[in-house]
């Protein structure tokens, strides 16, 4: 039976390119002249460490790196811009996690769009994946436009798909 998965992944190498561009681009700004401002990636717990003076380089530096993401063909709205912490004397450390997968909730309101429009195709949860199995390709392909036409704020993508 035809079948594919619906995901929520960033290439990692994508996204290290966008870092080390972005990092590229601050460092040569005239606002950040002289300024102590780092950004680092850890690709293992997909996290990116923003250490900088104030709250505007914050902003400038989440700017550039959402542009970046951009223009690398990955989705800014994976990433999970948490609070600042101030981490020392008048350093402010910000975390931003990199979202990988789909949690159970959101793969419960993508289910229930599937089931909803009525074609024959078995969806099921897989870990942080969905899998859709149908016996036509068309129907696949129609689930595919709707899932893509649902509003969700995660970046999805439809790979794995099988013949």
């Amino acid at each position: 039976m035809p079948s594919f998965d619906i995901v929520n992944e960033v290439d990692g190498q994508k996204l290290d390119n966008a870092i080390n561009v972005a990092t590229k681009e601050f460092s040569n700004r005239f606002d950040f002249h002289g300024s102590k401002t780092t950004l680092d990636l850890d690709k293992k717990t997909m996290v990116l460490t923003l250490v900088t003076e104030d709250e505007m380089r914050v902003k400038a530096v989440q700017d550039i790196i959402i542009s970046r993401m951009m223009k690398q063909g990955l989705e800014a709205s994976s990433l999970d811009f948490g609070k600042e912490v101030y981490a020392s004397g008048n350093m402010i450390k910000k975390e931003i996690k990199v979202k990988q997968g789909i949690d159970k909730e959101y793969a419960k309101k993508i289910i229930k769009l599937i089931k909803d429009t009525g074609i024959k195709v078995q969806a099921s949860i897989m870990d942080e994946q969905i899998r859709v199995t149908g016996k036509k390709l068309d129907d696949l392909q129609a689930v595919i436009a709707k899932v893509r036409a649902g509003e969700f704020d995660i970046p999805l993508q439809f790979t794995n798909f099988r013949n």
